[in-house]
């Protein structure tokens, strides 16, 4: 098991230096591409945050819409073609980052292009590489499942539940509160359907097996936290 295991991680480690080679020759978004591939290799650790930032960059609001639509195609792209549950996670996790931390822009073409491709739509995904490899598989069908509710929140509520927060002038250098605390009975009523949805799909992010030990699970398991702890949820 153990020579196995060093073998795809050097096949892998290949897959992912010929990926950011052809994407230096063949691509007009190379940076970008490159960024990516880096991002979301087979690694098995978290993202690195400067290959993070380019990827926010190249969805930010200077940027054309051209641009970010490019970027989202291309981490679908990587989703969709990857048999690999860590290469799997990555992306959904640089996808969770950019809904946190990027220009809303990014957020809006996703919803639109989700319409279209259904990006995380992973029901049928498995890495059955290994029994931990199932175990993380597992997991990322439900992290997939838990981003996918967060963008129909955004669909429906018409702001993020995290991002877009509401100011506390008095506390200086607080991020806020979320505009859900703000809601009157009816606003909250109508929304609620769509929070308990969320809620309810973090709950079934519990790990199990050799994912509950897993960094890069925890890592997003402690993300999806935060966003639903963050909205007040």
């Amino acid at each position: 098991m153990g020579t196995l295991q060093t073998w795809r991680k050097a096949y892998g480690a290949l897959k992912d230096s010929t990926k950011v080679g052809l994407a230096h020759v063949n691509s007009d978004y190379a940076d970008l591409d490159v960024a990516i591939v880096k991002a979301t290799n087979h690694v098995e650790c978290p993202p690195k945050e400067r290959h993070l930032r380019k990827i926010l960059l190249a969805t930010s609001a200077i940027r054309p819409r051209a641009d970010v639509a490019y970027c989202i195609h291309a981490l679908s792209r990587r989703l969709a073609k990857t048999h690999s549950w860590t290469v799997a996670l990555k992306t959904l996790i640089v996808i969770h980052r950019a809904l946190r931390e990027g220009d809303p822009t990014f957020r809006e073409e996703f919803v639109n292009f989700s319409q279209r491709a259904r990006i995380l739509q992973l029901s049928n995904f498995k890495d059955d590489s290994s029994p931990i490899a199932w175990d993380c598989s597992a997991w990322v069908r439900s992290y997939a499942l838990f981003l996918e509710e967060r963008f129909e929140c955004f669909r429906v509520l018409k702001y993020d539940i995290e991002a877009e927060r509401l100011p506390r002038p008095s506390q200086g250098q607080d991020k806020g509160y979320s505009r859900t605390r703000e809601l009157d009975s009816e606003e909250l009523l109508e929304q609620l359907p769509a929070l308990q949805q969320l809620l309810y799909r973090l709950i079934g992010c519990r790990p199990e097996g050799a994912a509950v030990v897993n960094y890069v699970i925890q890592y997003a398991l402690a993300l999806g936290e935060e966003s639903t702890e963050q909205a007040g949820l």
